[in-house]
């Protein structure tokens, strides 16, 4: 059987996002059908749509969502029809040699659905980040679903999906901030809040937000950070420095993703700190060091990818905390909107007027 559903899709590089009818099979084998309740509009996103991650047009966007399944594969045992899931796009093979090696969370093959979703006229869509949730329903591997409790806000865990797991596992994964440490975390939009919410539950004592918008800064503090430098009053490197006893901070994360935050966040770091890299740079970007720098301040630079998070392992986790009130998922949550608000909420999301906006389908 083929469902027709309504989703959002972007034609070509820049095209405006329209809403238009698509078609998705029944789960074949490893497969799940899953209908949307919520899915939050990330900068992932904004990034198919402008061509940064690829040109396999036409996109089907969203990604960072909950819902439930309605249906599955076969031979799939680890979801079931009714089960609320939160989708992830690191469905762990098993067999790469990362898994062999105990480290799921670097999987190099991670899984999607075989199945393709496609246009009325049978164009092959591309899901976003392999999901495609800014639709009623959507095909995934079933290895993309992780169970959650069906008494959470769908709106607020969804966003585990991406954005704020990619911040909270920079900090606490990445990074491997612990107690008494200090960090600095530059950009706070939604993945750079998340950081410092996340600085804040490893027990980092100094938590530097840095930002051009004050806004920001001040959510920012509300989500656990201790100090905020507006990066347009002066030298972001020496407001650092002198916020951490001249020394410079234990981890530096960088969430925007350019090569002068970068510079900013390897300077910022004391000697032997780390450096973490989780906003996502564009193809054409390039970066200068000079290598007696990277020798002698010693440490290390990581990249963060997914906040270096297992699913079945960090979403349940972060679930548990969020209903215990120590993780406040619902302060990242802006406003909720319907699928004809996408276009618009990138707009927002360009003028930093918004941590997240979710799409809701019920």
């Amino acid at each position: 059987m083929v469902h027709k559903v309504q989703g959002a899709v972007v034609m070509a590089k820049d095209a405006p996002v329209t809403l238009v009818t698509i078609l998705v099979p029944d789960p074949g084998p490893g497969e799940a059908l899953v209908d949307i309740l919520t899915c939050g509009v990330c900068h992932t996103d904004l990034h198919y749509k402008q061509g940064g991650i690829g040109d396999n047009f036409p996109f089907l966007l969203g990604h960072e969502a909950v819902g439930v399944v309605s249906a599955v594969g076969p031979d799939v045992t680890t979801v079931a029809p009714g089960d609320r899931v939160i989708l992830n796009w690191r469905a762990v093979c098993g067999n790469c040699r990362a898994c062999r090696r105990g480290r799921p969370q670097y999987c190099f093959d991670t899984a999607n659905a075989t199945q393709k979703m496609t246009l009325e006229d049978g164009t092959v869509l591309t899901p976003a980040l392999g999901i495609g949730a800014f639709a009623e329903k959507t095909l995934v591997a079933a290895g993309q679903c992780t169970k959650v409790d069906p008494d959470v806000d769908p709106a607020a865990a969804g966003l585990l999906g991406c954005g704020v797991m990619a911040g909270l596992g920079a900090a606490m994964n990445t990074g491997g901030v612990g107690r008494g440490d200090t960090v600095a975390v530059i950009g706070c939009g939604g993945v750079g809040s998340a950081a410092i919410a996340g600085a804040a539950l490893a027990g980092a004592t100094t938590i530097i937000a840095v930002d051009r918008d004050p806004k920001k800064l001040e959510s920012a503090k509300a989500l656990g950070a201790t100090h905020a430098v507006d990066a347009t009053a002066g030298d972001v490197v020496e407001a650092v420095r002198a916020l951490t006893d001249g020394f410079g901070a234990d981890v530096v994360i960088d969430a925007v993703g350019r090569p002068e935050t970068y510079k900013q966040a390897f300077y910022a770091r004391d000697l032997a700190g780390t450096v973490v890299l989780v906003g996502v740079p564009t193809p054409e970007m390039t970066l200068e060091l000079p290598l007696l720098d990277v020798f002698g301040r010693g440490g290390a630079l990581k990249s963060s990818w997914y906040g270096d998070c297992l699913p079945s392992r960090d979403f349940p986790t972060l679930i548990a905390l969020y209903k215990q009130g120590r993780l406040d998922l619902d302060a990242f949550v802006s406003e909720r909107i319907t699928i004809n608000d996408i276009e618009a909420a990138f707009t927002r999301m360009g003028q930093g007027a918004v941590l997240r906006s979710v799409v809701e389908f019920a």
